[in-house]
């Protein structure tokens, strides 16, 4: 195994950058999580929420 064959090369590097995006991606969600002035998801909010029906649409 004196060279790294090519083949071996795609996948490996693809296994890297999907790590590397997962934690970028990871560290942008909590940055914006632990924000204050971040506005806060409504998909589970109590009770009712905007009706996809109403006059306005």
């Amino acid at each position: 195994m004196n060279e790294l064959p090519l083949i071996w090369l795609l996948p490996i590097a693809t296994f890297v950058l999907v790590i590397v995006f997962a934690l970028w991606s990871r560290k942008r969600t909590q940055d914006i999580r632990h924000t204050r002035t971040s506005e806060k998801s409504s998909l589970a909010s109590d009770g009712p929420g905007p009706n996809p029906f109403g006059p306005d649409k």
